[in-house]
């Protein structure tokens, strides 16, 4: 496929430098890719095997798979299609790696191997999330590949602060969310996770190698009451390459089915997916959901 099939207001001499999608799991990559081709740049997608959806080769001129061990083949690729710049969109679930054979599907490079050797082999580093995507970035760089942040592509999905849909919040639940916001940022802080469920000012669930559902699910498990609140926010140190923040009606729906009523995020450090069908979805699952900055937090409990 000719990037000019694209879009055709494109001139057919006009041949631009694709950008590179890195796709893991989530609509987030579809997000990413769309807001790609409305500007008229031309798209190619890495999809990590098991995770990324196959639907999204379709918004790609060239499409191909690698599992996460496979940074070697992800850089000739991707330099093959004659990429400089990429972008990760999309999770990667890290509860993969306590499962036993998972290099046999997911195989480790060279490349990965020398990136990762300090966590593969020796256990001198850690693996939170940023010490494994900034050593990523690092390894993909000295390949000759950029990542650069998904906001510099798709602004227009960083949610907005204000009251995104519902009702607005009770003296008690704005309470909560600012207990709740204090202890997502601690978590942050640490690079443990950033999601928290709380309710009456009560810790009931914290995100950690799960996942933000997962955590999610725990609380409805914990809060036979019902009622609880969830606060998803950025890490203080936010890396805006990587891992931010990000909700859709998935969320919603795992939130609602948990017995959850609540949902506040971090405003311009969060993407908000599909936003009139979440707006529909929060309606007909009665979540209320609001957007804060730091300054709002305090503003909105008092």
């Amino acid at each position: 496929m000719h990037a000019e099939s694209l879009n055709p207001e494109i001139p057919a001499g006009d041949i631009r430098r694709p950008i590179g999608v890195m796709a893991g799991w989530g609509r987030l990559p579809f997000a990413v890719a769309q807001a790609l081709r409305k500007q008229g740049r031309r798209v190619v997608g890495v999809g990590i095997r098991d995770h990324a959806d196959p639907r999204l080769a379709e918004l790609c001129e060239q499409f191909d798979w690698i599992g996460v061990g496979g940074i070697g083949r992800g850089i000739r690729l991707l330099r093959g299609w004659g990429v400089t710049e990429a972008a990760m969109a999309g999770k990667v679930h890290k509860t993969m790696f306590l499962r036993r054979g998972w290099w046999l599907r997911h195989f480790p490079d060279w490349t990965c191997i020398k990136a990762f050797y300090p966590q593969l082999l020796t256990g001198s580093k850690d693996r939170k999330d940023d010490t494994l995507l900034g050593t990523l970035v690092a390894a993909y760089a000295r390949g000759g590949i950029t990542f650069l942040s998904a906001t510099d592509f798709a602004p227009e999905l960083l949610v907005k602060a204000g009251q995104i849909v519902g009702r607005p919040l009770t003296a008690k639940q704005k309470k909560d969310v600012e207990f709740g916001w204090q202890i997502a940022k601690e978590m942050g802080q640490i690079d443990v996770g950033q999601s928290v469920c709380v309710k009456d000012q009560a810790v009931i669930a914290v995100e950690a190698i799960e996942g933000t559902d997962a955590c999610i699910q725990r609380a409805g498990q914990l809060c036979e009451a019902n009622g609880f609140t969830v606060v998803k926010v950025a890490k203080p140190q936010q890396d805006m390459r990587w891992d931010v923040p990000t909700v859709g009606v998935q969320t919603l729906e795992t939130i609602a089915k948990a017995g959850g009523r609540v949902l506040a995020i971090e405003a311009g450090r969060t993407f908000l997916l599909d936003d009139q069908d979440f707006r529909q979805a929060a309606q007909q699952l009665k979540v209320s959901v609001v957007a804060l900055d730091e300054s709002s937090v305090a503003e909105a409990a008092a």
